[in-house]
């Protein structure tokens, strides 16, 4: 699980994401938003924070809002 600077764990819905739109892969994902498969899966495993573009671009593939994919875990 990822945190960002102020130790606030994020969690993300990626994996749901994928499988229901189509079961589609880490490589597909990541070629639509312009990242590298190991990135997104170090994103999906929640070992690596998105920049906020990056979390904007995720989220418009699955035609989704940001609170859609990402959410903080209190």
């Amino acid at each position: 699980m990822a945190k960002d600077p102020g130790g606030l764990p994020i969690v993300n819905q990626i994996r749901r994401l994928r499988f229901e739109h189509g079961e589609m892969t880490q490589s597909e994902l990541a070629e639509r938003i312009g990242m590298t498969r190991q990135t997104v899966a170090a994103i999906e495993a929640g070992k690596y924070s998105p920049s906020l573009e990056a979390a904007f671009r995720i989220a418009h593939v699955f035609g989704v809002g940001l609170d859609a994919v990402f959410q903080w875990e209190s």
